[in-house]
């Protein structure tokens, strides 16, 4: 479980004050599948760097299983971010001239992992986000858009994570290999009982996932859930969260 409370980030520029995140409050049990869409400079970006622990809230707190991140030191931040999150950059943030297979396996090595258990894993997550075999010795800026996507979600599964943040993971993306990677999240979603959070401007993705939410000036809302078709999953419609109040 995933509880956010009353998050708040914010920052000066000259006499201005800025908060892209505005008093964020909401839950997301574990397994679930939710998006945030916004335009760009809603704040969705700053909102995931503060679930992430790469940020720190300026007031609010985050509780993962029960255990709060407010007021964590650093190096159990940096354990939390470790153990219990895997990310989705949108530009990737793969090392180039690394193999695919080390890509994967260098989350494991910061971790401790024996060697022969990481390349064993790294492989068997490759073949789960379908990456041909003949792909995975190779380096990085050798493989397409769309490879690289599935190597950096791969990645993101390493250290069996209990949240995957993915910002903008389609966004590089054609429409059809993004459809892809969203069906690959969902599947690995279901098989691993992973909870996943994505921000997004493609509104087709979000209408796939089980929650939606809208982030607008720093404020929070969760929006109905659009009907799904038959033969899908029925994502029911959510209850309207309550709009966030100024902090």
């Amino acid at each position: 479980m995933i509880e956010v409370k009353n998050l708040v980030r914010m920052f000066q520029s000259g006499e201005r004050t800025i908060k892209p995140v505005n008093n964020v409050s909401f839950e997301l049990a574990q397994g679930t599948f939710a998006s945030i869409v916004g335009k760009s400079g809603s704040g969705k970006s700053t909102l995931l760097s503060l679930l992430g622990a790469l940020d720190k809230p300026t007031s609010g707190d985050v509780v993962v299983d029960g255990v709060s991140l407010a007021g964590m030191p650093d190096g159990k931040l940096t354990e939390y971010r470790r153990r219990d999150i895997g990310f989705v950059f949108q530009q990737f943030n793969l090392i180039p001239n690394l193999t695919a297979l080390d890509n994967v396996m260098l989350p494991m090595e910061f971790a401790g992992v024996r060697r022969s258990i990481r390349t064993q894993r790294a492989k068997e997550l490759l073949e789960q986000v379908q990456l041909d075999v003949d792909r995975h010795d190779r380096r990085i800026n050798r493989l397409s858009g769309g490879e690289q996507q599935r190597v950096a979600i791969a990645r993101a599964l390493a250290n069996e994570p209990k949240l995957i943040l993915a910002d903008e993971p389609t966004g590089n993306l054609d429409e059809q290999t993004g459809g892809h990677i969203i069906e690959l999240l969902n599947s690995l979603r279901r098989e691993h009982n992973t909870t996943i959070l994505v921000v997004t401007h493609d509104r087709s993705l979000a209408n796939k996932t089980d929650r939606r939410f809208r982030l607008q000036q720093g404020r929070l809302t969760e929006e109905t859930a659009p009907k799904q078709t038959q033969g899908t999953a029925a994502a029911g419609t959510a209850a309207v969260a309550a709009a966030a109040t100024v902090g």
